[in-house]
């Protein structure tokens, strides 16, 4: 997408405003507006709306370092979602969840690698949340949500490594023992991210869910950071 300068930003109680994209909270549903240039190597207009309409909120928030700088926030976990794109093949719905991440300082500084994933299960979906802080400490968390929204930190698994991404990132997530995590769908893979649909088994059900991998080592690095430029487009103003 784009990033934009300040002069972009809209806010009310209800909306939030970046340049020409918009979401809006109409009450029950979380309606997104898209109208973006996509950057290279492919430059194209992307344009459309995403609706996400939540079983349940939540109210949760999990801090990823021990003073809060940094959290991460499950709206909601558990949501179905229409996408409808004005390009064809680009209409679908079906199962989806809408969370942010706020902080106040970069994230370099406070993480080397993280893991993260989201599981559709049979009671709600699970959440793993695996970090290396640059103190060396270790986040290991997950989170199950019922369909009514209620969280409870639950046990889960080891971690169990699998495949690298096609940038060699490393991946690892929960998984029962004698069980090798697998890619199913790949979304995104970049030199320092990969995020992609992953099969696992958590507790004897087989589950598939959206997984990411970030490398904040790579991440950091003076050569790698500026290609982002390339990638995500970057305008100053917004009349």
């Amino acid at each position: 997408m784009t990033d934009r300068g300040r002069t972009a930003l809209r806010t009310s109680a209800d909306t939030l405003q970046v340049g020409p994209s918009s979401m809006h909270w109409n009450g029950h549903e979380l309606v997104i507006n898209i109208n973006e240039i996509s950057g290279l190597p492919i430059i194209s207009r992307v344009q459309g709306q995403i609706t996400i309409t939540p079983h349940a909120l939540t109210s949760v928030e999990l801090p990823l370092t021990p003073d809060g700088a940094h959290v991460w926030r499950p709206f909601a976990p558990s949501s179905d979602i229409k996408v409808d794109l004005a390009a064809k093949g680009w209409q679908w719905s079906g199962h989806g969840y809408f969370d942010a991440n706020f902080g106040t300082r970069p994230l370099e500084d406070d993480f080397k690698f993280w893991t993260w994933g989201r599981y559709p299960t049979k009671d709600g979906a699970t959440c793993i949340y695996d970090a290396t802080r640059r103190d060396g400490s270790t986040l290991d968390t997950a989170i199950s949500f019922d369909h009514d929204g209620q969280a409870r930190i639950v046990s889960a698994p080891s971690r169990t490594a699998f495949k690298r991404s096609l940038w060699q990132v490393r991946r690892e997530t929960r998984a029962d023992p004698g069980v090798t995590p697998r890619q199913v769908l790949g979304m995104l893979d970049a030199p320092f991210y990969s995020r992609s649909a992953v099969t696992t088994q958590l507790h004897g059900e087989v589950v598939t869910g959206v997984h990411e991998a970030l490398d904040l080592d790579r991440y950091a690095s003076p050569i790698i950071k500026p290609m982002l430029a390339f990638r995500v487009p970057r305008r100053k103003n917004w009349p």
